[in-house]
């Protein structure tokens, strides 16, 4: 949307599901294979498990390379540059065999990969603490996950030896990554720049994209009484909900707090008739209720935590699977949030934590101070211009 505010001209090539909303922001759609959807609650747990669910989606996306593949090339042959995305195995491809400039894209500190800043690994998090053996020891661990996992990408590989790309480096590391501009969209507040970045990384901050307003039902519940706490697993995790939203009341009940609870199309096993100060809607903008409330509990994907981090709220992360491990943990140790794993999400210790959130200043003031680091980065902007010398100069 920032670029086509300067002027240029943008096409989103994406998945069938996402048509509608692009095309209400008057941008060109050509629609990708696979058309997934969101609200495939059997898919969405399949995806979300801890241990297997980045292995799923690699393997999911790479068989699927020579459906994207194609679909993509119709749309970069009216291309000037072509922007990717760390999975969009079929983007790169075509990138690289119509000769295109390619500016890609990371939107979680994880897919950088660091040795000078291990992230957390969802299939593993007690390997974080392997860091205390050094970048090198780090950097071998990486090596042996580059080989481990080319078996995830072998379709891709095959592609490219049938284009006539050669083998090239491995898809979901180096060669994920443009070598003439990476985009890093996300906070420096999150993960500061590495020596070991891919050369040419840019820092843009996060590109929020805020739409939509509350409901006339929300808003007069947010007016009559106290901020309540607000409760949502995004736009994955609330296919794979589990007990989360009921556990989840059962500590509102233990705190006496207000709630929200963003619940998706599902019912989720809350009760049809709710407690007195409790309210459920299947959503809300993030961007517009977030600032509203006393504190959020989120499942740590790399939206909502920036939306998180915006708002100036303390917040409360129960990861499921991918990127969501090391992004709670990058936001615990700012001192703006806690972490509970999944595997021991409970009323009593959500509960607990919930009342150290509200009660302690800590919390409060490097939430309120985050925010305010967060808000000046501008992330849309500074992406923009990064491409624009790319493609320009």
């Amino acid at each position: 949307m920032e670029l086509q505010r300067r002027g240029h001209a943008v096409t989103i090539a994406s998945s069938a599901a996402h048509l509608a909303k692009v095309e209400a922001e008057h941008l060109a759609f050509y629609p990708v294979r696979p058309d997934v959807q969101l609200d495939n609650r059997e898919l969405m747990s399949y995806v979300m498990d801890a241990r297997h669910g980045s292995e799923r989606v690699v393997r999911y996306f790479a068989e699927l390379v020579r459906e994207s593949y194609e679909d993509t090339l119709q749309a970069g042959r009216h291309a000037d540059a072509i922007l990717t995305h760390p999975i969009t195995f079929g983007s790169v491809l075509v990138a690289q065999k119509l000769d295109l400039p390619w500016i890609s894209t990371v939107l979680a500190p994880i897919s950088l990969l660091s040795a000078y800043d291990p992230p957390v690994s969802a299939q593993a998090p007690w390997m974080h603490g392997l860091r205390v053996f050094g970048r090198g020891f780090m950097k071998r661990l990486w090596d042996w996950g580059r080989r481990r996992t080319l078996a995830w990408v072998k379709p891709v590989l095959e592609l490219r030896q049938e284009l006539g790309l050669g083998t090239g480096e491995h898809p979901l590391f180096e060669g994920s990554h443009s070598p003439s501009l990476v985009l890093a969209l996300f906070s420096r507040q999150l993960a500061d720049p590495q020596p070991d970045w891919p050369p040419n990384s840019v820092a843009t901050g996060f590109p929020f994209y805020d739409r939509g307003e509350l409901t006339p039902e929300l808003q007069q519940f947010l007016a009559e009484g106290p901020a309540p706490v607000v409760f949502t697993l995004g736009s994955s995790a609330v296919g794979a909900a589990g007990s989360f939203y009921v556990q989840s009341l059962a500590a509102v009940m233990r705190v006496g707090c207000r709630a929200v609870f963003l619940t998706g199309s599902h019912p989720q096993g809350l009760p049809e008739e709710l407690p007195a100060g409790v309210i459920t809607a299947a959503y809300a903008p993030h961007g517009a209720i977030f600032p509203r409330a006393a504190a959020i509990v989120h499942q740590g994907g790399i939206g909502t935590t920036a939306q998180a981090m915006r708002s100036g709220r303390p917040a409360l992360v129960m990861p499921f699977a991918h990127d969501q491990f090391d992004n709670a943990e990058r936001a615990r140790r700012r001192g703006a949030a806690e972490v509970v794993y999944r595997s021991r999400y409970n009323s009593r210790r959500v509960a607990r934590a919930l009342r150290r959130l509200l009660q302690e200043p800590s919390y409060a003031r490097s939430a309120a101070e985050l925010s305010q680091q967060v808000k000046a980065e501008a992330g849309a902007d500074s992406a923009a211009s990064a491409i624009e010398r790319k493609i320009l100069r």
